[in-house]
């Protein structure tokens, strides 16, 4: 059998393989942020179809943040029942979950005028124009408690784990990026200094849910614009994780519905690829350092995957797009059905009742 369906670690957390459902936002959720019956039912159809590792979708923090409508909550305690349902659901099925915890920033057009937006200095994000407030040093500790509570509801909820979302231009990676953080504190200027929002929310996070609770972390392999992250950039910060004991590092990016038109670019010096649009960048970071990296973005081809576990470092792929089209993908791949995904890349996933494959539901209903 393929190694791709062997055992695998993270951290504590042993995987039945190596196959991850990458963050995911459903817009399912109640207004407040609590399951609902849909959501309980894509987790545990993605569980019935064999993923190793369920990350979930981005869950806020802090009850007066929230980048998008419907997404899922974990800023007090009245989560905690809720969540236990769902991760004994998903362990029922012998897959592990993982809930990604996010601040969104000024990365986002939702209710904007209505909440203060939390940014690193006041410049307003590239392709929403919000603007948000430099934070204070007062408010920075705030997002930084909020990150490690929000982890220890996740732990007392049976998740196996958390990933900080520190990509796709939310607020640790308007942090990170030179472009976006003008600070003239501790919090500015040199990448060590840009480093450390990220740095005291991982070292909060640990002291809450000790030295053995898998912590992964996000990133974007580079902001693909001059005078942004870049690639040399993430490097260093992948190290730095590596160093300080985070668990694995997920190499994405952030150009979503641009892929089509940036595919065969070259960025920092490596190229944009259809079948896993950041797999240069991830192959890099898997020979530089020893811990487990996860590649997103664009894979749909076992075949394709196949051929990228054996020729680089790289130890976990992440989908998502086709496991919305395809719940079942990972076991009929394990089952050695390679066909093509019945993914169309039509980008309608995203609808008013919710994020998911329009086609999929057209097609099952028949």
């Amino acid at each position: 059998m393929s190694t791709l369906f062997s055992p695998s670690r993270i951290g504590k957390m042993t995987l039945k393989n190596r196959f991850v459902r990458s963050a995911t936002w459903e817009n399912m959720a109640t207004e407040i942020g609590h399951m609902t019956d849909k959501l309980y039912s894509v987790y545990e159809e993605l569980a019935k179809g064999e993923v190793g590792l369920i990350v979930t979708g981005y869950a806020n923090i802090v009850a007066e943040e929230k980048p998008n409508a419907g997404m899922m909550g974990m800023y007090d305690d009245s989560f905690i029942a809720e969540y236990q349902k769902l991760t004994d659901l998903v362990h029922g099925y012998d897959s592990k979950i993982v809930m990604q915890l996010a601040y969104g920033g000024t990365k986002t057009t939702y209710n904007v005028g209505e909440r203060v937006i939390f940014a690193p200095s006041a410049i307003a994000e590239r392709g929403t124009q919000t603007m948000g407030k430099a934070m204070t040093k007062a408010e920075i500790d705030y997002i930084v408690k909020a990150f490690a509570e929000a982890s220890r509801r996740a732990q007392e909820s049976g998740f196996d784990g958390v990933e900080i979302h520190a990509a796709h231009t939310y607020l640790i990676n308007q942090f990170l990026s030179p472009y976006y953080n003008q600070r003239e504190d501790e919090y500015g200027g040199s990448l060590e200094n840009r480093m450390r929002f990220l740095l005291e929310i991982y070292a909060e996070i640990r002291k809450l849910v000790g030295d053995d609770y898998p912590i992964l972390v996000k990133l974007t392999a580079s902001e693909f614009f001059d005078g942004g992250l870049t690639f040399a950039d993430t490097r260093s910060i992948c190290k730095t994780l590596e160093s300080i004991g985070v668990d694995a590092i997920i190499i994405s990016g952030n150009i979503h519905g641009n892929a089509n038109t940036v595919v065969g670019e070259q960025f920092d010096g490596y190229t944009i690829q259809s079948e896993g649009y950041f797999r240069e960048y991830g192959a890099v970071v898997s020979q530089e350092v020893n811990l487990p990296i996860i590649t997103v973005g664009g894979l749909a081809d076992i075949c394709a995957i196949e051929e990228l576990a054996n020729s680089t470092n790289i130890q976990f792929f992440a989908l998502s797009r086709p496991l919305l089209a395809e719940p079942q993908l990972i076991k009929r791949w394990k089952e050695g059905n390679a066909a093509e995904v019945d993914c169309e890349r039509c980008s309608k996933c995203r609808t008013k009742r919710g994020n998911f494959c329009v086609v999929y539901k057209k097609r099952n209903a028949a």
